[in-house]
């Protein structure tokens, strides 16, 4: 998968001999220790893109569109190089290749994560999007199976605030911020064991439902 946790280190320490920017650091960190694809974005100050587009429908929140981006295994000379051509670009990580995301209010994902714990289920990467929403990484598939899940679940007419993004999506990953609204923050950061093979939807779909109606409820 490229380099090491040690790899990581000198990685970090060469970036700052050489002045290489937090988001090539983070995205090598993605790309070689995660197993992550990862493309450009665009930014957002005030209420103008950075793509240049006035009436951008995403302002600082959607693909630059530099082709394919950063693969999985790319080196942080990959990295920067990509980098070079737009920089102060978002990070984002395409959707639907080695995760799906279910995306809950924050405060619902919060209380879902600790009744998971406690449960001893297991959990994958966990973001939270200055916007106010939780972003649970589930093995991909999720999109595609998420109405038959929460149909068997009994789920599936509670109008939940519960959505799942699949293939042809992105999400903003920190270090970088969401279409100007602050930065976007891990819950629950990646790790060797959940970043290439997260958990599947259906063990953590009954509690996010759960929490996701009793929220509303209350």
């Amino acid at each position: 998968m490229g380099f090491t946790i040690g790899g990581i280190r000198e990685i970090r320490s060469g970036s700052r001999r050489r002045g290489r920017t937090t988001e090539c650091t983070a995205v090598a960190e993605y790309t070689g220790l995660w197993g992550w694809d990862v493309v450009p974005g665009a930014r957002a100050a005030g209420r103008r893109c950075s793509c240049g587009d006035k009436g951008c429908a995403a302002p600082g929140a959607h693909p630059l569109g530099l082709g394919p981006g950063v693969p999985a295994g790319a080196t942080l000379d990959d990295v920067t190089k990509v980098w070079s051509e737009a920089p102060g670009a978002a990070v984002l990580l395409p959707v639907g290749r080695t995760f799906d995301v279910l995306d809950v209010a924050e405060q619902a994902g919060s209380r879902a994560m600790v009744r998971l714990e406690r449960m001893g289920l297991p959990l994958g990467p966990v973001m939270a999007t200055p916007a106010g929403r939780a972003h649970f990484f589930v093995a991909p598939g999720a999109s595609a199976e998420l109405p038959e899940l929460l149909y068997r679940m009994g789920w599936d007419d509670a109008g939940l605030d519960l959505h799942c993004l699949g293939p042809g999506d992105h999400v903003t990953a920190p270090p970088s911020d969401l279409a100007g609204l602050g930065p976007v923050r891990w819950l629950r950061p990646p790790s060797l064991d959940t970043a290439a093979d997260p958990p599947q939807a259906r063990l953590l779909l009954g509690t996010l439902a759960y929490i996701c109606h009793r929220s509303a409820a209350a």
